[in-house]
């Protein structure tokens, strides 16, 4: 009844601190192995990619990378290209991390960045400066 009420507890209150370091852990490996270059793609290769961050589910089966290309300008490939080099991907982070199981890979377009621009963009509008202005 404990690890059942304390499991409904975790569940509401965000990512755990283990779920945190493990998230981590992959980003720093994902990036590593993509910029060494340790997956035989060339086409995967030809692109600079940025991984944002890695979430991971409960029981750390599953990370999902949001990854974007530097620039920005081969988005819709690089989804496509890493999917398709999954298993390589995750076989090379499996090398270099000290985990009892290596979570399947999930990629999705890290979106982070448009968000700033639009942050930045309703800043700079003159009625949204004249109403924090007033404040």
């Amino acid at each position: 009844m404990y690890f059942m009420a304390k499991k409904i507890f975790h569940h509401g209150s965000g990512p755990s601190q283990r779920q945190l370091r493990v998230g981590e852990l992959i980003r720093r490996t994902l990036s590593d192995v993509l910029m060494r270059g340790e997956i035989h793609d060339p086409d995967l290769n030809r692109i600079s990619i940025t991984v944002g961050e890695v979430t991971t589910s409960p029981d750390l089966k599953i990370a999902t990378a949001y990854v974007c290309a530097l620039g920005g300008e081969k988005n819709g490939d690089i989804i496509k290209l890493l999917s398709k080099n999954k298993s390589d991907i995750r076989r090379a982070i499996s090398k270099h991390m000290t985990l009892k199981y290596t979570p399947d890979l999930r990629f999705r377009l890290d979106e982070t960045f448009d968000r700033i621009d639009d942050t930045r963009r309703l800043f700079s509008d003159e009625k949204v400066k004249r109403d924090l202005e007033t404040e």
